[in-house]
């Protein structure tokens, strides 16, 4: 059975969706066509950033690294010590002043008994603020998969990436 609230409900986001905004302008429809670069949101640019510093240290290490994921997280968790009102951060973090860029995780068992992937989790905001241009940010987000993946791989950051 239907109630008359529900009707409304149904009946006033039906002409919300039509009206652009209060006198009629806004956008008619997409700023820009789905296929541009321009219409992918910042999070989607990010995360093909990851992707493309990740190409390299892939096409190297492929076979060490068949068993490791890598995420992006927007922001990471904050813990506060209540005793001392610090930042506590986990093992595999690696951070700039007291602020996480990325954290390995390593390979282990879920709380229902199911055996977890080893993962680097990329944090997109951190990263984003301390870039002051694009370039910036590629070469920070390569440099902080280089360590992470030199944690996972108990390597020097240098032999990652093909120095030494």
């Amino acid at each position: 059975m239907t109630t008359l609230h529900s009707v409304r409900a149904r009946s006033t986001q039906g002409r919300r969706r039509l009206r652009r905004d209060r006198h009629g302008r806004g956008l008619r429809g997409l700023l820009y066509p789905a296929h541009l670069p321009a219409a992918r949101s910042r999070a989607e640019r990010f995360d093909a950033l990851v992707l493309e510093a990740l190409e390299p240290i892939e096409a190297r290490w492929r076979t060490e690294l068949t068993d490791l994921d890598v995420a992006v997280d927007d922001v990471p968790d904050l813990r506060v010590n209540n005793s001392d009102r610090t930042m506590v951060w986990e093992d595999g973090v690696v951070e700039e002043g007291d602020v996480p860029l990325a954290r390995l995780v390593p390979a282990g068992v879920d709380r229902r008994g199911q055996p977890t992937r080893a993962r680097i989790v990329v944090y997109r905001r951190p990263l984003e603020v301390r870039a002051r241009d694009g370039a910036d940010l590629a070469d920070l987000v390569h440099d902080v998969l280089v360590e992470q993946v030199a944690a996972y791989l108990n390597l020097d950051p240098d032999v990652i990436e093909g120095d030494g």
